[in-house]
């Protein structure tokens, strides 16, 4: 089932990019018991004006997966996030609009 969570995961885009969120680096791990998801994410700079919209797109694709019924996000610092944590297509994806990585 895990593997089924990253790949919803990776239908949910940053808001302020245009890269997923497992391709930006930002999911660090993702477990399920007994139907309860638990997500520990970061974001790219504390004070993330789209965190609450990130959360929100979190929880709600998560919660559409079969035998979902919870979603608890634990918003982590450490480690701190780099680009480094970015896959190659999130890079791609980023310099395709421009933006340098």
């Amino acid at each position: 089932m895990t593997k089924r969570l990253w790949a919803a995961l990776s239908e949910v885009q940053d808001p302020e990019m245009p890269v997923n969120l497992v391709d930006l680096g930002v999911i660090y791990a993702i477990t399920e018991e007994d139907g309860v998801v638990a997500v520990d994410l970061t974001f790219t700079a504390m004070g993330c004006p789209a965190s609450d919209f990130i959360l929100d797109d979190v929880r709600e694709r998560l919660l559409r997966e079969p035998g979902v019924n919870e979603v608890r996000v634990n918003v982590v610092w450490d480690p701190p996030w780099t680009a480094a944590r970015m896959t190659q297509a999130g890079r791609d994806a980023l310099e395709a609009w421009g933006l340098a990585v």
